[in-house]
């Protein structure tokens, strides 16, 4: 073979090769741009996806956002709508209230103007009447001169000197009359004076609450009561915690204590052992336990009953218990559980007409005193005492607020506190509730008059009923009808700053001129 045409078809197998090459790489370079596309179409596919993904996510939160500014917007309105109803409401009613008293103002001002219409024309017709009752009294006067030839001044002497000559008569006779009636009255003073002494005496002498009595059917029980060397009289104090006082006062043994619970045990249990006969140390132990776990239970059972009669509940053991003690508790006289029992109906009465909740009133009522079954064991007040015990068994700060309010306690300002003060007066106040030592009603009664008697031109006053009224006689020349009223006002305010009364007193004032003559 000829070089030449070796290397010839060597060239043309290379460009053959080359072209081979380039259509190969063009092959491939195709291919991969087709792999290329597809791979791009699939991602931009995936992509439009996820966009079409993302949309109908971003198009429901914003129709729940829309639907949630909707739905705020509308309570919004309808909140707006309702105030603006009741306002419009308020207005209306306002405005309403405001023409009937400007209606009832012009009829007033009406009456007003004819009643002043009148006054003039009365005040007119007055002094003409006036002027013509002068002018006839001038011209009988004068004819009254002419008919007896007498002037004013001689008629004026001889009728003077005639009523002179009368007056002294019948001033002998009105002196010697008064002389019998000052004795009378003396004397009657003097009884008066006596009888008082006597029940201010007597009072002095009573101790009503501090000690109980134990009648014996003979005087022999007291020797056994003691005990040999004073040992059964020492048990029975130790054991009950109050004082025995045997004395000479025939069938009688005076038991003393403040705590009237004790005092109680101590009665009834002193009652069994002379019933019983066997007095001695052991009897006595076993004889006070019993009667103080009977007297326990009486002390539950008055507070259930009590909080039953009310329909009250809910109430903690603790409570009843402490309420029951009251059973025992007296305030001059009057049974602090009974007074509280009443004073529990009176608040929820006037909360039901004030429109408050008569159930919470009532609560507040019956608790109103609780603090004195246990003041003689705490510190400090009753109402404090007793806030401080219902706070602590849980009742409601209504309540308690309520109780430690009442007598200008607790610095709260609570209507129930109100009403508690003035349902406690209310009881205390009736008549027969309380009974007050006589010492106690002759202060007040003093103290009333001499309020009465240091205004000028009062000539006497008289305090009857216990304190609850006072009859002033004024003199009827130095008062007229607006002075005696404006008197009576003033010594009513007097009465009611300076001094401590159960419930009202009433002031009268009686201003009257009496024109006494007497036939012979």
């Amino acid at each position: 073979m000829d070089p030449s045409n070796i290397s010839g078809y060597e060239f043309i197998l290379s460009i053959g090769f080359l072209v081979l090459g380039f259509f190969f790489h063009a092959y491939i370079t195709k291919t991969n741009a087709i792999a290329a596309s597809k791979q791009a179409k699939a991602i931009l596919d995936e992509a439009q996806k996820e966009a079409e993904v993302v949309r109908r996510e971003a198009k429901v939160q914003a129709k729940d956002a829309i639907l949630r500014a909707r739905e705020n917007s509308e309570r919004e309105f309808a909140r707006q709508r309702t105030d603006i109803l009741d306002l419009e409401k308020r207005v209306v009613n306002r405005e309403k209230n405001l023409t009937s008293k400007l209606e009832m103002l012009n009829t007033k001002e009406l009456q007003l103007t004819g009643r002043m219409t009148e006054i003039s024309e009365q005040k007119d017709t007055l002094r003409a009447r006036e002027t013509e009752l002068n002018r006839l009294i001038r011209e009988e006067t004068a004819r009254i001169e002419d008919a007896a030839s007498l002037s004013r001044a001689e008629a004026r002497k001889i009728i003077m000197d005639r009523m002179e000559d009368e007056l002294k008569a019948e001033a002998d006779s009105l002196i010697r009359r008064t002389q019998k009636e000052a004795k009378e009255e003396a004397r009657k003073r003097a009884r008066e004076v006596v009888v008082t002494a006597i029940q201010r005496y007597s009072a002095e002498t009573v101790s009503d609450i501090t000690t109980s009595q134990v009648n014996l059917e003979s005087d022999d029980i007291k020797g056994r009561i003691i005990g040999k060397e004073g040992r059964n009289i020492k048990s029975f104090e130790a054991e009950t915690g109050v004082n025995v006082l045997i004395d000479e006062t025939p069938e009688v043994v005076v038991l003393s204590s403040y705590d009237p619970i004790r005092r109680e045990v101590a009665r009834v249990a002193l009652g069994r052992l002379i019933e019983d006969g066997r007095i001695h140390p052991a009897r006595i132990e076993e004889t006070v336990a019993k009667v103080r776990e009977e007297i326990d239970d009486t002390i539950r059972q008055a507070g259930e009953e009590a909080l039953f009669g009310l329909g009250i509940t809910g109430v903690a053991p603790e409570l009843v218990h402490i309420l029951g003690k009251l059973k025992f508790r007296t305030s001059y006289q009057q049974n602090v559980l009974d007074h509280s029992v009443e004073a529990a109906h009176l608040i929820a009465m006037m909360a039901a007409d004030l429109g408050l909740d008569p159930k919470i009133a009532k609560r507040c009522g019956i608790f109103h005193d609780i603090g004195k079954a246990l003041d003689h064991e705490m510190e400090g007040g009753h109402a404090e005492i007793g806030a401080r015990i219902l706070r602590k068994y849980g009742e409601d700060q209504v309540v308690w607020e309520a109780v430690g309010s009442q007598h200008e306690g607790m610095d709260v300002n609570s209507i129930y506190g109100v009403l508690c003060d003035a349902a406690d007066a209310l009881t205390a106040a009736r008549p027969g509730a309380r009974m007050e030592t006589t010492d106690l009603y002759i202060e007040r009664l003093e103290k009333i008059e001499k309020i009465a008697n240091q205004y000028a031109g009062v000539k006497s006053s008289y305090a009857v009923q216990a304190g609850r009224e006072i009859r002033i006689m004024v003199e009827p020349e130095k008062f007229n009808d607006h002075g005696a009223s404006l008197l009576a006002k003033n010594i009513a305010k007097q009465i009611g700053k300076e001094v401590k009364i159960p419930g009202t007193v009433r002031v009268t004032v009686i201003r009257e001129t009496r024109c006494v003559e007497y036939a012979k």
